[in-house]
This record gives C-alpha cells, structure tokens and sequence, in this order.
C-alpha cells in the first residue's frame, strides 16, 4: 500500500487548469508577453512531470488494484463522485502524459506565433482532462473528462492548424462525439441496471465491476462502448478522421493526438469494456481481430503511398494500433502487457516522428518527401534523431517496439496463430515505408540550393528530441523496469475476466451451482480486497 499523505492525482488533474487559469491574467498586447508566457508554460510543465514522477517512488509494484485512491461526493442524489485511483495498467499513461506537454511547449516556440496565450491555454486544459480521463473511477466523471478533451483538441487544430483546418477540426469534433453518444446511452442504462439489481444505482465503476449483466444486456452496452473507443483508437475502417487531424493540426496537437489521445480508445477498452462485459468482449475477438489485422495491413499499405510525410506517419499510426488491439483482445498475459507496453512505445516513436516532421516544416514549409534529398550531409543531428525514431518505429532489436511488438506477437500466436501470422507482415511493410521514407529524405544527392542552406537542430530542439531517444533505447533494453510496474494488475485482469467470463459460460450452460458459486468467489474476492483505497487481490 501507498503512504503518500497528499492528494497527488487531484493534483496532476488540476495543476495544469490552475496554469491555464495563471496564463488568462497575463496580458499579450501584440504579442509582447509571448516569451514570458512560453517560460511560464515550459517552467509549470515541467513541474507537473517531476510530480507525475512521485507516483513511482509511492507505487506499490505488488499491489494489483487501485493506489492513490481519493473520493469525494459530487452529486448526492445521483451518486455521482469524484472517485479517482491509479493501477500498473493507467500509471504509465499518466506519467507518458506529463512528459510529452514539457515537449509540446517546446517544440511550438517558434512555430505558434499568434495567439500564443490561447494555445497555451488549450494545452494545460487538454493535459488536465487527459489525466483525469487515465485515473477516473466513476463513469461520469470519466465521461466529463473525455468530453472535454475535445474542446482544446478541437481549438488547437481549427485555429492553428493548416489550410483545411476547419474540415480538419470538425471531422474529429463530429466522428468523436458522435461515438460518445453511444458510450453515454451505455452509461446510463448501467446505473438504471444496478439500481434494478442492487436497489442502489451507481456509476462507481469498482461497484459495476461485480454486476452479473445478462448477456444480451452485455452485447448490446458493449457494443455502444466498442463504437466509442474504437472511433478515439481509431479502429479500420473508422479511422478517416485521423489523417486529415493529424495533417492539419500543428506540431504540438500531432503529437498530443498520436501520443496520449488515442490511447484513451485502447484504454477504454481495457478499463472499461472488457471487465463490464466479459462475455459480450470475448464474443467479439473475432471481429476485432480481423479489424485489427485489416488495420496492420492497410495502414502499412497506405502509409507506403503517401508522398507526404506526416501524411506517412498518420497512416502508420492506424497499423500500429492494430497491434496495440491485437494484443488487448489476445486476453493473455504476454499480448494484454505487449499492448501496453506498445501504447508507450508508439507514444514515444510517432511523437518523435511528428516533432521531426515539424521541425523540417519549419524550415522548407514544405512535407513533401521529393522535395528533399541528401539531407543527412546538411543535417547530421537531425539525421541521427530521425534514424533513432525510424528504428525504434519498425522495431529493431534495442528498440522499445521490438519488446512490445514480439509480446503481442507471443500472446497473439497463443491466443489466434492464424492472426498472429497476418501481423507479421505488418512489421514487414512497417520496415519497408519508414526505411523507403528515410531513404528518400536522407540519402541522395542535394538537388536543391534551398537545402544545402538548412540550419540543423539548435539546442531547443535537440532538448526536445533527446530525452524521446533515450527512452527509446532504455526500454528496449531494460523493458523490466517497466513491465514489472504493471505486472500484477494485468495478471489480476486477466485473473477476473477468466473467472467472470466462466461463470457466464456455465449460466450460458445450465449450470445454476457453479454460477452461483463462482459469482460469490468474485464477490467476495472483490470486497475483501477494497480496503483503506487500495483495491487489491483477494487472497
């Protein structure tokens, strides 16, 4: 159990809104107090990750449930609360979140030269509702969370984004809520459904944990939570809105999008839909698998056709999910981990990738791959950023994707060998189109006079870029360090959905005993283990 005294995850969840709050008082006549903003900005985001970082000294590795539990009533009537905690699965998450906004403000010192404040300002209320999305424990509390997600995403692409950035920007809006309306319905048929059962609604999402739904109750709220999260994922062939977001959007929002908010699609499928309906998540392996495997294929495909290279690193983002689902809906050990683990890694590489990419716009205004050429002889530190992302991209061995892809590999072959074979070629084609991307921009000779003049990274950039490369080879190296925080509330899981999904197969079956019995062990298992807010195995 963790003995931290003080209220760390209300204090990640709203330290940046106090910032933005801070950056509203500041004054930007013309942008006079831009510099002092961006100070301000990077000084109060780097705090939030060094607190985001207590978390690990506090972290209980053997504890499997929720640590760092703080809960307070929000709407009585309703029993509605602010109920958060963190487990192995979530806490990552919430770290890798803290650490790319630092990046962001960053990466955008140059680039964002109007409207400054107000971008700051989306950016600190984004990363609040991020992390208050990661640590929610009470479903309407993470439904106020990912709703307000979308408002600065939306800003930050329809106001700094490109030529089409309206489109761009109402797309995502529209594919995004209109998948949320589907979650919302679920949620609150879940809290009439406990009030039928227990007496008591709920939206306390430990509580809805223990409700035996009946099965076609099941398939159907699952089905409402899988259209919302595979959107956000996004799953083939729900995945339209992405490349045109991430084409549009600037530095800062491409980064934010690949690296935390699409992972709030594959988290949601972890934390919420599969324990609530066990039975209804396992009927749909078949089709998320095939989705997931079509994903790897065209997303690979289609990112080796695009001329354009952030077009390129959209596109990639689509198959590398796929992996990521791939591995969640393996339902086993080495594919749930791998999955995670891979959430981190593509974070982590396609951030990269989309600062480089940014970096090089800013520059030539141009992302077109034809345009360059021999860009390594005129930019060896750029180069040598751009080969580490490339690398760790198409999972070369000491990269952090090699881990996570041959775990997902591992769990995928375990589960389903003929998927496990079809996504293979996923890392095949990966190689082929970010080797063919790096090729054409780095290699050759210079045919352009514009390029033999490029300035090569200045020191701002090169602090952007260094702490991702480390990383990068640190956790393909030493994965331990990080699978071993997540081990216990994954194998805990996977321990609970088996149970819960056996005892749905024998009340499927007939068998009114060992459904019974196996409720009560859950049960039980359940309510001894939540104690003084940590939420732990049961022995």
């Amino acid at each position: 159990m963790n003995h931290l005294s003080f209220p760390i995850l209300s204090t990640l969840i709203f330290f940046p809104l106090l910032c933005a709050i801070l950056l509203m008082f500041i004054r930007s006549e013309g942008g006079k107090n831009d510099e002092l903003l961006r100070k301000i900005a990077l000084v109060a985001s780097v705090v939030e990750f060094l607190i985001s970082l207590v978390l690990l000294k506090y972290f209980n590795d053997s504890t499997p449930g929720m640590q760092f539990v703080e809960f307070a009533p929000w709407v009585r009537s309703l029993s509605i609360n602010y109920f958060v905690g963190l487990d192995g699965i979530s806490l990552w998450l919430v770290i890798m979140t803290a650490f790319f906004v630092p990046l962001c403000v960053l990466c955008s010192w140059t680039y964002i030269k109007e409207k400054t404040k107000y971008f700051l300002i989306s950016i600190f209320i984004l990363e609040s509702a991020m992390i208050g999305a990661f640590v929610s424990l009470d479903l309407i509390l993470f439904y106020v969370f990912w709703e307000v997600m979308l408002i600065p995403m939306f800003l930050l692409i329809g106001v700094w984004g490109g030529e089409r950035r309206i489109y761009s920007a109402v797309k995502f809006f529209l594919y995004t809520a209109a998948g949320s309306i589907f979650m919302l319905v679920a949620i609150i048929y879940l809290y009439y459904f406990s009030y039928k059962t227990t007496g008591a609604g709920t939206f306390n999402l430990l509580d809805l944990y223990k409700l035996n739904i009946p099965i076609t109750t099941q398939l159907w709220l699952c089905a409402a939570f899988t259209v919302a999260f595979a959107i956000k994922v996004p799953i083939f062939p729900l995945h339209t809105w992405l490349p045109d977001a991430h084409v549009e959007a600037p530095t800062a929002g491409s980064v934010i999008l690949a690296a935390i908010l699409l992972k709030m699609g594959t988290y949601g499928f972890l934390r919420f839909s599969m324990p609530l309906f066990p039975y209804a998540s396992h009927e749909f392996i078949p089709v998320i698998a095939f989705l997931a495997i079509a994903g790897i294929i065209y997303g690979a495909l289609v990112a080796w056709a695009q001329p354009d290279m952030k077009k390129l690193v959209a596109y990639s983002s689509v198959s590398h999910l796929g992996f990521v689902m791939l591995g969640l809906f393996a339902f086993n050990i080495e594919g749930i981990e791998g999955g995670i683990y891979q959430m981190l890694n593509h974070g982590l590489n396609t951030g990269a990738l989309f600062l480089l990419v940014g970096m090089i716009y800013e520059r030539r205004h141009t992302r077109m791959m034809d345009d360059f050429g021999g860009l390594a002889k005129v930019m060896p530190v750029f180069a040598i950023f751009l080969m580490i992302a490339t690398l760790g991209s198409v999972a070369v061995p000491g990269t952090n994707s090699f881990v996570g892809e041959i775990m997902i590999l591992v769990g995928a072959f375990r589960a389903y060998p003929v998927c496990g074979v079809f996504a293979v070629s996923g890392m095949v084609l990966g190689a082929v189109y970010m080797l063919w991307m790096y090729q054409k921009v780095m290699f050759g000779p210079v045919t352009s006079e514009v390029n033999r003049k490029l300035p090569d990274l200045n020191k701002r950039e090169i602090a952007t870029m260094l702490p991702i490369a480390v990383l990068v080879f640190v956790m393909g190296i030493f994965p331990g360090m990080f699978l071993h925080k997540m081990d216990s509330s994954v194998k805990y899981f996977i321990n609970q959905y088996q149970q819960k999904y056996e005892m749905y197969e024998a009340e499927k079956s007939g068998n009114p005993v060992a459904t019974h019995l196996k409720g009560f062990k859950i049960a039980v298992d359940s309510d001894a283990a939540f104690h003084n807010g940590v939420y732990s195995r049961g022995r």
